[in-house]
């Protein structure tokens, strides 16, 4: 009896929506309509133009692709979220944010590994940057698993060069730098040679240099980050100083809440994103120099060697400084590519 009230019901239902002019058709298809997609909020201190900008677009689009559309990136680039790189990597593991992508130099004080790919004068160009990456990586992913994330993808920096309002055209101009430096090491080392050298966020920069609180900048310039410096420091001095990188990560209780397949999905964008950033290297600081100098910018592709020297020997220190701060298996990543060299 009860079967029979259901089917009547049913029946009556049915009757019901047609002469309401609603097909049953419609209602099965609303029934069935997929559920609404998952959206990451992926953060980033730096310009939309600037390289890690474009990984998080890229990377963007690829999941778009890869779940076709069950799961959504949504970056927001240029600080806006209000936090800075260091920031970022605790606002991750505490959930506030599903993503960040967030430069590896300003994590140091989590770690002294993320230190590695802007050791000063390490690495000198973009192949052997992805080759002591590739040999770091185990250690990175496991400091992420670490603090609660999972690397997805990096992104490789041009290499850093110093940006100036003078042309540093010898000791006494590397002296008069009041610099920012983009990690400690690089404070350290500049500290050596400097009349000032301080850590300091980009998207904090500016100000600072309108000031005249700093003159100089360590820093690729790349995309809308050059477009920034130019307006204030005017001369770049190629001193190929290190291409470091920018981590992007998603908390673990972000990925956990993913089905297998959509994790399969994520991992090979991730991957195709990181494969794009280093292919977008070539040729990247031939573009970057050739809109520099459009806008006025004077670039020494090489600088003197007696303030190359004073670099490199105050690099020595900084790098052994570090080699002492790092678990055994980081001084063993940094030696033997070091070796291969």
């Amino acid at each position: 009896m009860a079967l029979s009230i259901l089917r009547a019901v049913g029946v009556g239902v049915a009757a019901l929506l047609v002469a309401s002019g609603i097909s049953t058709g419609t209602v099965a298809q609303t029934a069935s309509a997929p559920a609404a997609p998952v959206v990451w909020e992926l953060i980033d201190e730096y310009p939309a133009s600037a390289i890690p900008g474009q990984a998080d677009a890229t990377f963007a689009a690829a999941v778009e692709k890869a779940t076709a559309g069950r799961l959504l990136i949504k970056p927001i680039p240029d600080a806006k979220s209000g936090l800075r790189s260091r920031e970022q990597l605790k606002a991750v593991s505490e959930g506030r944010f599903a993503m960040a992508d967030s430069f590896g130099g300003a994590l140091a004080e989590d770690s002294p590994l993320f230190l590695l790919s802007s050791l000063p004068f390490l690495t000198a160009s973009a192949d052997e940057a992805r080759q002591l990456y590739l040999a770091a990586r185990p250690l990175y992913e496991a400091e992420f698993t670490r603090r609660g994330q999972k690397l997805l993808f990096v992104t490789p920096w041009p290499p850093s060069g110093i940006w100036s309002a003078q042309a540093v055209s010898g000791p006494a101009e590397l002296k008069a730098l009041k610099i920012r430096t983009y990690d400690q090491t690089g404070a350290e080392l500049f500290a050596q040679t400097s009349t000032r050298a301080e850590v300091v966020s980009f998207s904090d920069l500016m100000p600072k240099l309108k000031t005249g609180e700093f003159n100089a900048v360590l820093s690729s310039g790349d995309g809308g980050a050059g477009r920034e410096l130019w307006v204030h420091v005017r001369h770049f001095s190629q001193i190929t100083y290190a291409v470091p990188l920018s981590f992007g990560t998603v908390s673990l209780a972000a990925w956990n809440a993913l089905d297998a397949q959509t994790q399969a999905a994520v991992l090979r964008a991730g991957e195709e994103t990181t494969q794009a950033q280093w292919k977008a290297m070539e040729g990247r600081v031939a573009v970057n120099y050739q809109r520099m100098r459009e806008n006025g910018v004077v670039i020494d592709e090489t600088p003197p060697p007696v303030v190359m020297d004073l670099l490199r020997t105050a690099a020595a220190k900084s790098t052994t400084r570090w080699r002492a701060s790092v678990t055994p298996e980081a001084a063993a990543v940094l030696d033997t590519f070091a070796a291969t060299r």
